[in-house]
């Protein structure tokens, strides 16, 4: 039997985030598989046709409008009936018409366990739908052991698979380092610095790196690159930002809506990635910074604990002290190549792909 798998794809309508890394990365794997036809939907057409590809087995899907609530309750169960669709895969939420079977991914449900961090609106609607969703779905899927056991404590739901996050192959592509940092240095005139590759949010903990970089007057050797789009506001970095001087603050820059291929270019081009986040359901940034060859420090709270190849590189994002040691000691010691065969065997696509193909099959 010819499976016809269904994608939400809406997420990349917007700019590069976890969802979409998961997205592409899975599925550039599944549409391997000949035996199964693929339908991606999204508005943005010339976005996803650039991601997958033009072959028998995938086909594109128009969305007619932006709005997320006539996306669920209209586009996609049209779509779904038009095409014959066997399952449909979606994130965190599903349509409450459902005209065949569900694939849903929930990648965490951090706001439950650190409420701190999220709007209260946040917590109470999600908290429903996500469960609602997770109950509706025939396939439930999620990324880490660590949000596996969180969705089966909070919602009741035993049967979950984990579809771990991977690299995209161009992260551990050769490159000259020099070449990348004269690239850097002609756009963005940056010599020697660190990068925090995330969206800013308060869990992100974007506060206490700046804290470490000042306090221990790091700004002296490095710049600290922020790159990400701000998703809610971090108060706690904001004021003491305009504490400091204008030497300190030359050091700091900070870019939002970069194109993957200028994110890689930094990438590339640093001298530290750093990952303090408080709480992840994953945490792919410090995988791809490995993958890169980058000396890189994450650290040692939820999903991240399971980052086994960064032992002795991973602090408690809580101390300040305990993350300024860890990063003088990755930047004083040669960064051990070893890593990334490691994170290879552990986290590829491939593994991911074949855990949901054999799940489609058994349904």
């Amino acid at each position: 039997m010819q499976h016809r798998i269904f994608i939400d794809c809406h997420v990349f309508d917007g700019s590069f985030q976890g969802t979409t890394t998961y997205l592409k990365g899975l599925y550039l794997e599944m549409i391997k598989d000949s035996n199964i036809q693929f339908f991606f939907a999204a508005n943005n057409q010339e976005k996803i046709q650039a991601i997958f590809g033009h072959q028998e087995n995938v086909h594109y899907l128009q969305y007619r409008s932006h709005n997320k609530f006539y996306r669920l309750l209209i586009d996609i169960p049209r779509l779904i009936k038009e095409n014959t669709i066997d399952f449909a895969h979606f994130q965190y939420i599903v349509p409450p018409i459902k005209n065949c079977k569900y694939i849903n991914t929930i990648h965490d449900i951090l706001f439950l366990d650190y409420p701190n961090y999220f709007p209260k609106s946040y917590q109470i609607k999600n908290k429903w739908l996500f469960k609602w969703s997770a109950k509706k779905s025939d396939i439930n899927l999620t990324v880490s052991e660590f949000s596996k056991n969180e969705i089966q404590q909070h919602f009741g739901i035993q049967d979950i698979l984990i579809t771990p996050n991977a690299v995209d192959p161009i992260y551990y592509e050769s490159y000259d380092k020099a070449v990348c940092k004269q690239q850097v240095k002609e756009k963005y005139n940056l010599d020697k610095y660190w990068i925090y590759i995330s969206r800013w949010e308060p869990r992100k903990n974007h506060d206490t790196l700046l804290k470490v970089f000042v306090k221990n007057q790091s700004y002296k050797e490095y710049s600290l690159v922020f790159i990400g789009d701000k998703s809610i506001e971090n108060a706690a970095y904001n004021e003491y930002y305009l504490t400091l001087s204008d030497e300190i603050k030359s050091k700091i820059l900070t870019l939002n809506k970069v194109d993957f291929q200028q994110l890689l270019l930094l990438l590339r081009g640093a001298d530290l990635s750093v990952y303090p986040s408080y709480a992840e359901g994953f945490g792919i940034p410090p995988l791809e910074s490995i993958a890169a060859g980058i000396p890189t420090v994450c650290s040692n709270t939820t999903a991240m604990q399971d980052f086994h190849f960064l032992d002795g590189n991973q602090f408690n994002p809580e101390d300040k002290e305990n993350m300024a040691v860890i990063i003088r000691k990755t930047l004083a010691e040669e960064f051990d190549f070893n890593k990334i065969e490691l994170l290879k065997a552990q986290y590829n696509w491939k593994l991911s792909a074949e855990i949901l193909l054999k799940a489609i099959k058994n349904h």
